[in-house]
């Protein structure tokens, strides 16, 4: 079979008891952009049970079609029917490009997919564009064009590596969520729906869920934060986070914090911003304490307004700062927080 048979960009719109997950939106906006390059469409492949529904949401956020699978076995997610509809989709369907979020669920259904379909995978993707491969071709070698370039940090985040599957298809890729952009809701937009079931025969690989325990973290989720006081090594210890936690509770924001900090010991993972953490994009993002390293901007540029403050004027966070200060925290946060305590008559 020939590649070009392959065409369209696929998204996985993952939902969890009947309701999507937010990077199903932000997967269609990128394939939207994906799909534009390529003067293809965009379909969006919406598996569980009883969620025929979903599909005008996915419209909404710019899926040209739906295709749903539909049974009773798929109410709940579990590696081996899941993965048998969304290989029967592939194999069916033929897209050029697969994206799947890389959630609990997309990590676990994205490398068992490509297995079964033969085809490679990129795993936790924060950058994804249409372009040549080789980035620069020797004298004597053949460039693709249009081919799906994958951008993901490397040897724990120290690197980043831009990886292409230039000679099978799908091209596959699990996205980081908070990377990518939904676009501007499309009003009233209806969804073009296509309905498949490939047949499910529970055999000994189909795990029986005996129990769903919910659990409920105390921990904030600062992806969806208006405000962000995150901090780095510079704050010095845990208890000097008392600092931002007054700070943060001035402005209605939450606490977060870089890998050094988690490293540490100080803050627990899920605040954790950067490569290795989560990619927001707050209205605001104080950087407290934090140098700046790559790894740690790429999960936080696209904050609409970054106020950085650190006793090293060189620090590269002031490169990408909208503000900085420069001096020592411990003065400077308590100061910041009693004016706009006064100021907010706090």
């Amino acid at each position: 079979m020939g590649l070009e048979e392959f065409k369209g960009v696929y998204v996985f719109a993952q939902q969890v008891d009947n309701v999507l997950d937010g990077v199903a939106f932000e997967l269609l906006g990128k394939g939207k952009d994906l799909a534009k390059d390529l003067n293809t469409d965009v379909t969006a492949v919406l598996i569980g049970s009883g969620v025929k529904d979903l599909a005008d949401q996915l419209a909404v956020y710019g899926a040209d079609k739906v295709i749903v699978v539909d049974d009773p076995e798929l109410k709940e997610y579990r590696t081996e029917p899941y993965a048998h509809a969304l290989a029967s989709v592939i194999n069916k369907y033929k897209p050029e490009i697969m994206l799947v979020g890389a959630t609990a669920i997309g990590r676990d259904l994205g490398p068992t997919v490509s297995a079964r379909v033969k085809t490679g995978l990129t795993a936790d993707c924060t950058v994804l564009e249409i372009g040549d491969f080789p980035l620069n071709a020797a004298p004597d070698q053949e460039q693709l064009h249009n081919q799906l370039l994958m951008t993901r940090p490397a040897f724990g985040g120290n690197t980043i590596a831009t990886i292409a599957c230039p000679y099978n298809r799908p091209q596959m890729a699990t996205v980081r969520p908070g990377v990518m952009q939904k676009i501007a809701p499309i009003e009233g937009a209806k969804a073009n729906i296509e309905e498949f079931n490939p047949g499910f025969t529970p055999d000994s690989r189909y795990v029986e869920i005996l129990n769903v325990v919910k659990a409920v973290k105390n921990t904030a989720n600062i992806m969806e934060a208006k405000v962000l006081v995150s901090g780095g090594r510079g704050v010095g210890s845990k208890e000097n986070f008392k600092l931002l936690d007054e700070l943060a509770e001035v402005l209605g924001g939450t606490v977060s914090c870089s890998r050094a900090v988690v490293e540490n010991g100080w803050q627990p993972q899920d605040l954790q911003v950067g490569q290795t953490g989560k990619t927001v994009r707050p209205q605001i993002y104080f950087a407290i304490g934090i140098s700046g390293a790559i790894q740690h901007v790429a999960g936080m540029e696209d904050s609409d307004l970054i106020v950085a403050i650190n006793k090293d004027e060189d620090a590269p966070i002031f490169d990408v700062a909208d503000y900085g200060l420069v001096g020592d925290l411990n003065k400077i946060v308590p100061a910041l927080t009693a004016a706009l305590k006064s100021e907010m008559g706090k």
